[in-house]
């Protein structure tokens, strides 16, 4: 396993380039050696040496530095890389299995090959996706999913902000499905490496094996489809692709960071038939959550955090689980590099400047938030009224004191004016159940904490 200092070099690096670069060329990258004089970077074949060479080296000088590490050059070394298993059952490659993963298709005057790249990646399974309030929707229907690929939910659209779970949710199914069945032919692909294959087929007139590929899947995964928008050409194909699988009840998930609605220059027929299926917006974790999810990923290192530094990292980053991994990556390389065990002193000098840090937010900033974003005087939601355009306010009030200051129900009742600390359990029970199906309403939550945290 890479160690917590190369987890954070790359952590930052996939945060930097587009996705189709980090896997090709960050992804299966190690550290072999480090010193003030050199830093040796392991590489998996010559294809990969030459690129990060010719075109990347400074994205490495550029990390490298950020993490404390300043060498005066930078080498890289093909290694062998033998399948072995480690303590997560992360597989890791060959360098002729991760060419044949990594690399676009070879096209060659006779053809295209048939060695397309297949992408899931095993360690995003079920096992270890960590369920809270804001996918447990997703989680429960990929799960169906997998048990009974094109019976329902076809398509899948998963859709929501960045790092909040889709690629190893959309992934984990396609994982599961293979194991119920084998010879299954189930395919992941991001959108960037369909248009990257299309333009190949088209160029060497091609296009018939690429349709023939796509369309007798068992079962197809697309992620980010948003970056299909405004390509012409790659619609059509993708539109046909469609119809044929859902035609064969074939099974169709797909990834987006928004609803295709709200996606320009996506074709209205497209649109139409991703909303034949299932939608979910997935939402960031909330803080018990992230508490789970640091934990998890510190003990995968070998690492027992305590426990007012996992509740330190789930309040000052809140944003998504990729922010959450790299902050605790940070955290980890620098107690690694200076023999340390991590603590919150430790914690807070390392990321106590970090620009993702929220202010600290009080009851009342909250609930004047929530009454200025609904446009409800402050004394409404605060007094007796009980019309329903004051009273879900005042629920969902109740209910961000509860997820984001962690306040008891009887703390929460008095700093909304009510007596009965029941209506506070109440109110915080029925938005979270109505936040599940309600997208608008989680729209509104989302927003509020937004707000809080500019």
């Amino acid at each position: 396993m890479s160690s917590p200092l190369w987890q954070a070099v790359l952590g930052e690096i996939e945060l930097s380039v587009s996705r189709g670069n980090y896997i090709t060329w960050f992804k299966n990258t190690q550290l072999v050696q480090h010193s003030d004089e050199l830093v040796i970077i392991g590489v998996p074949n010559i294809f990969i040496k030459q690129q990060l060479e010719k075109k990347f080296n400074d994205v490495f000088v550029e990390t490298l530095k950020k993490n404390g590490i300043t060498p005066e050059r930078i080498e890289y070394k093909i290694v062998a890389m033998e399948p072995h298993k480690i303590e997560d059952d992360e597989t890791i490659l060959t360098p002729e299995e991760i060419q044949t993963v990594t690399l676009p298709p070879k096209i060659t005057n006779n053809g295209i090959s048939q060695s397309y790249r297949q992408g899931l990646n095993e360690r995003y399974t079920f096992d270890n996706f960590i369920v809270g309030a804001g996918n447990e929707l997703a989680f429960a229907a990929c799960q169906s999913i997998a048990a009974n690929p094109g019976k329902k939910y076809n398509p899948l659209l998963l859709y929501g902000g960045v790092g909040i779970g889709k690629t190893h949710l959309i992934q984990a199914v396609g994982n599961s499905a293979k194991l119920n069945n084998p010879e299954a032919k189930i395919l992941y692909i991001t959108t960037e490496q369909f248009v990257q294959e299309f333009v190949e087929a088209l160029r060497y007139r091609k296009t018939n094996d690429f349709a023939t590929h796509y369309r007798t899947a068992d079962m197809l995964i697309v992620d980010d489809i948003q970056f299909i928008a405004g390509k012409e050409k790659i619609q059509e194909e993708f539109f046909h692709t469609f119809n044929a699988l859902h035609q064969a009840n074939k099974q169709i998930i797909i990834s987006s960071d928004r609803l295709p609605k709200d996606i320009p220059t996506l074709e209205e027929r497209l649109q139409s038939r991703f909303a034949w299926g299932m939608s979910i917006d997935m939402q960031n974790p909330d803080f018990e959550t992230r508490c789970a999810i640091i934990q998890i990923k510190a003990q995968s290192n070998n690492v027992e955090l305590p426990n007012d530094v996992v509740e330190y990292l789930s309040t000052n980053i809140h944003t998504n689980v990729r922010e959450l991994e790299g902050a605790l990556n940070q955290l980890l390389a620098f107690c690694e590099m200076r023999a340390l065990e991590p603590n919150i002193d430790i914690a807070i000098s390392v990321l106590g400047s970090s620009r993702t840090r929220p202010k600290h937010l009080s009851a009342k900033q909250i609930i004047e938030r929530t009454a200025k974003h609904f446009q409800v005087p402050l004394e409404d939601i605060l007094g007796p009224k009980r019309d329903k355009d004051i009273v879900v306010p005042r629920q969902i009030a109740m209910y961000i004191l509860r997820s984001e200051l962690h306040l008891s129900f009887p703390k929460i009742a008095r700093e909304l004016g009510r007596k009965d600390h029941t209506t506070a359990i109440h109110s915080v029970e029925k938005i979270e159940k109505e936040s599940q199906l309600d997208s608008s309403l989680r729209t509104a939550i989302s927003e509020i904490k937004e707000r809080l945290y500019a």
